[in-house]
């Protein structure tokens, strides 16, 4: 039950900003030394909160984990087989057989069986082989949280921060959120750590979030491996052990899919930061989140083939992504400079393959 972020981030995330101006960026290594900057007209922050969403977006330009506040997280790594006791109902939800699933439930759920409550109000809030009831699927959502399922209890604090179903109520959302994060659900665990971080700015909100993001990055919640990475190499009072593991988790939140990640390791490779530098792998990152439609990845892509780091110079591509990054409107001087300096034959050729342009 994906929940748009824009509309949930207006309703809890009014204090982020005093976040991003805490702490230093990086994303982007500020040493003197560093091979690529961000251009000035789209200055990268830790959290990025600015990003509009909807299925009119233009490609990416880095994502960060509080856009994806209430979203539906990518799925999680493959569980260990089963050797419990089988579940009938469950067991039909998984291979597709959604009103035998019903059937089964249905007894057990009045009977107060959280986990046939829950498996109810997914059934009911996704349409799936019956009518989409959103309110039904809240009220068994809720009878589910009451006992104590950590998965609904989840779906159902995002239910009361949207109020669909059911009246709003930030409070009671909160709590259940709390609880289905204490409980170990790791998609609530990534979303309290994101209302503490909103409740309470600056370090102190990391350091509350921390806990929360660390087991729900150990659960493979591609999001929380990137908020650690950068937690990590932000806060300065940290085990020293805990440093060392930034870009490892960076790297985890890359091998992902999580597009931001990939870019950000892109940079800590070239820039040496979190470790030793390696361009040839920072191109190689920075050309994945490229291809995948990351703007800001596109950008710098350019920059490192005009300088020849960690791949052979090449006007061409340089001038393509260039263009690429400059039609999803970021804007880069330097980059400008260097398109209107190329042969026209250059510029052609760099226009053309940026037309041919898919998303891979």
């Amino acid at each position: 039950m994906p929940i748009p972020p824009a509309r949930l981030l207006k309703y809890i995330l009014a204090s982020t900003a005093a976040l991003v101006a805490a702490g230093p960026n990086v994303a982007l290594a500020q040493a003197p030394d560093s091979v690529i900057s961000q251009p000035g007209t789209a200055p990268a922050s830790t959290f990025r909160t600015d990003r509009p969403s909807g299925p009119d977006v233009g490609p990416s330009d880095g994502v960060g984990v509080f856009d994806r506040m209430g979203a539906k997280l990518p799925d999680l790594p493959p569980e260990k087989d089963y050797k419990g006791p089988i579940d009938e109902a469950y067991g039909a939800f998984q291979r597709g057989y959604y009103l035998t699933a019903m059937d089964k439930a249905l007894p057990r759920a009045q009977l107060g069986d959280p986990a046939a409550q829950t498996l109810i109000g997914e059934i009911l809030s996704q349409g799936l082989g019956v009518k989409k009831d959103v309110k039904n699927a809240a009220f068994w959502y809720g009878k589910a949280a009451e006992g104590g399922d950590a998965a609904a209890m989840f779906k159902y604090a995002l239910i009361l921060m949207e109020g669909e179903g059911v009246p709003r109520d930030k409070v009671k959302a909160d709590d259940y959120m709390r609880k289905a994060a204490e409980g170990g659900n790791p998609s609530a665990e990534f979303n309290w750590a994101q209302l503490l971080i909103a409740d309470n700015p600056g370090e102190k909100g990391l350091k509350l979030a921390l806990p929360f993001y660390e087991k729900s990055a150990e659960q493979g919640i591609a999001d929380s491996q990137y908020a650690v990475a950068q937690i990590y190499a932000t806060l300065k009072d940290l085990p020293e052990e805990k440093k060392q593991l930034a870009r490892e988790w960076m790297a985890r939140a890359a091998r992902a899919g999580f597009d931001t990640a990939q870019l950000d390791l892109g940079i800590w490779l070239v820039n040496g930061v979190g470790g030793p530098k390696d361009y040839v792998k920072g191109f190689e990152w920075l050309k994945l989140a490229a291809n995948g439609g990351n703007v800001a990845a596109q950008n710098k892509l350019a920059h490192l083939y005009i300088n020849a780091i960690g791949t052979p110079p090449n006007p061409i591509e340089a001038a393509k992504w260039y263009v690429l990054s400059r039609r999803a409107g970021l804007a880069d001087p330097s980059l400008e400079d260097f398109y209107l300096g190329i042969e026209d034959d250059q510029q052609k050729a760099a226009i053309e393959a940026a037309n041919k342009f898919r998303r891979r």
